[in-house]
């Protein structure tokens, strides 16, 4: 006879179940917990702290977190097998979320070792972990990444996605068929959520919004390639985390979903969304296409609506204004 599945209750309970999520003191990581802690839920939260980037923001992440009494927080490398093999003989999880990941596409391009023991490494040991601790529901962050060069005017989790122009796509890619593999072989619910271009308070250093939103305060010239001709399907990160919770309510054996606003933008569009909310002029260098960057995201998220009832509420004006005041009483 087969475990009942377990779900988690959004009330707090005296049996409340536990979460583990991996990569808490990241950006979506952090954010996912924190909802979960304030519905009641009990989250272990497990992170690297590595200095990809700036390590203070994690820390400062995970002293948020750390306020609830429902968290648990342990540093370690999922890589590591045998520390792997002690958390789950020391807790017992209802269900995974696995976000930890070495992120970005350009720094894949030099450091590629990286990627291979966080994102394909890590990854196998987490989920093989999953198994044998008899979890039924493993849900995990995969990319809109995988697509590629897509010509498509959206991307469907139907597509081909077997032509990744970036290392970190195809460690991503990678995930997505060895979670097939366990659906296939142990039953084990495995759900991808493909984000594309996740923004918001508290996001990560390397990516766009932070970027140019520091440099136009600052009144210092900001770089744009292909001309601001790109397209991102920009998504805020409270669209994210609710795609997340629904994937976790609701397992369905091995899925993939696209998670995004649905309503691309061109750079140069989300550049006059940062100018409206600092109340200050960029000044722009534009340069051509860079190696591993895509041209367009388009999230097809009719998939997400239909089984996760998906529906993103903000729009870039919204979303960007929400970052900027964060990052103006963090920073400023």
């Amino acid at each position: 006879m087969k475990k009942p599945l377990a779900v988690y209750s959004p009330r707090p309970t005296k049996n409340s179940s536990r979460i583990l999520v991996t990569g808490s003191a990241g950006f979506i990581g952090f954010h996912l917990a924190k909802k979960l802690l304030e519905e009641g839920v009990d989250v272990v939260g497990i992170d690297n702290l590595n200095d990809y980037y700036d390590p203070k923001l994690k820390t400062d992440r995970n002293k948020i977190l750390k306020s609830h009494e429902n968290y648990t927080f342990l540093k370690g490398d999922l890589a590591d097998e045998k520390f792997i093999t002690q958390l789950f003989k020391k807790f017992k999880f209802d269900q995974v979320c696995h976000l930890a990941a070495q992120a970005g596409v350009r720094y894949s391009i030099e450091n590629p070792a990286v990627y291979i023991q966080s994102n394909i490494v890590g990854f196998a040991n987490l989920i093989e972990a999953t198994k044998n601790a008899g979890i039924r529901n493993f849900v995990y962050a995969s990319s809109s990444s995988v697509y590629g060069n897509s010509a498509k005017a959206k991307f469907s989790v139907k597509d081909r996605t077997d032509e990744p122009i970036s290392l970190y796509a195809a460690t991503k890619k990678a995930d997505e068929l060895i979670a097939y593999t366990y659906n296939h072989l142990f039953g084990l619910n495995c759900t991808g959520l493909r984000f594309f271009t996740v923004y918001g308070p508290w996001g990560r250093p390397d990516m766009a919004p932070f970027k140019f939103t520091g440099r136009i305060i600052a009144g210092k010239e900001i770089e744009v390639y292909n001309f601001g001709k790109m397209k991102r399907d920009f998504t805020y990160i409270d669209d994210i985390v609710s795609g997340i919770i629904a994937a976790l309510k609701r397992p369905k054996g091995f899925r993939v979903y696209n998670l995004g606003n649905n309503r691309p933008v061109t750079l140069n569009r989300f550049i006059k969304a940062i100018e409206a909310a600092c109340g200050q002029k960029a000044k722009i260098k534009y340069l051509p296409l860079q190696p591993g960057d895509v041209l367009k995201t388009a999230a097809d998220i009719s998939e997400s609506k239909k089984d996760l009832r998906f529906s993103p509420k903000i729009d870039i004006e919204e979303g960007m204004k929400k970052f900027v005041s964060w990052y103006q009483e963090y920073y400023l």
